[in-house]
């Protein structure tokens, strides 16, 4: 009978103690998993963020259609001016650069010339997956929100604005609902937003919440 409580008790130990390596161990598994998952959307909102400047280079506005931007990094081009000679030293000290550029490019001792560069070549590798775009990772095809438009400020300029993000609803789908919750909270005080993302439709800008 002893022993038997013997084994009973150093099972119920072990029990324990694994109940508590767990306790410590599973916050930081979680830690981790959300590290790496951000780290992937950060990447992909990076990509689209150069996209969109991409976009907006030749159009002059943000697009909010994950299809127009997809088609423009496949089937675009950047207009580059490729420049041959220099100006010479002498005539720059004696009429300034606008004065001395115009002069050269008259005497053709400069040349300038538009040249078209496709865009996925210039912002990307060769094979990437420019349908990837859309998708915010480790989810079953969800995809990130995107926004574009036009907004006054208060100096009554017009300036063209885009959002872009993806929540932890579904960033984080799968894993520990509460650890998921104390997560968002924490982010909710820190950056104000319950997800990744750039840009804002409330002020001109382009920066991260991870920034």
């Amino acid at each position: 009978m002893r022993r038997v409580i013997q084994v009973l008790f150093v099972l119920i130990i072990i029990v324990l103690g694994y109940l508590i390596v767990e306790s410590i161990m599973e916050p930081i598994r979680f830690n981790q998993e959300v590290e790496v998952r951000e780290q992937a959307t950060i990447n992909r909102l990076i990509d689209i963020r150069e996209a969109q400047k991409a976009y907006k280079d030749v159009y002059k506005y943000y697009t909010s259609s994950f299809d127009t931007l997809i088609s423009f990094v496949d089937t675009g081009s950047f207009i580059v001016v490729k420049a041959d000679g220099d100006i010479p030293e002498d005539w720059l000290d004696e009429m300034g650069f606008d004065k001395a550029r115009k002069k050269a490019l008259d005497e053709g001792v400069i040349s300038r010339e538009n040249i078209h560069v496709p865009v996925l070549d210039s912002l990307f590798h060769q094979g990437f997956a420019t349908d990837s775009l859309r998708f915010v990772p480790f989810t079953e095809g969800v995809m990130f929100t995107m926004s574009s438009g036009e907004l006054l400020t208060t100096s009554n300029l017009t300036v063209q604005v885009v959002e872009v993000y993806a929540l932890y609803d579904d960033l984080l789908n799968g894993m520990d609902g509460q650890l998921i919750a104390n997560y968002k909270d924490e982010r909710m005080k820190i950056v104000g937003f319950e997800g990744v993302k750039f840009g804002s439709m409330e002020e001109g800008t382009l920066t991260g919440n991870w920034e």
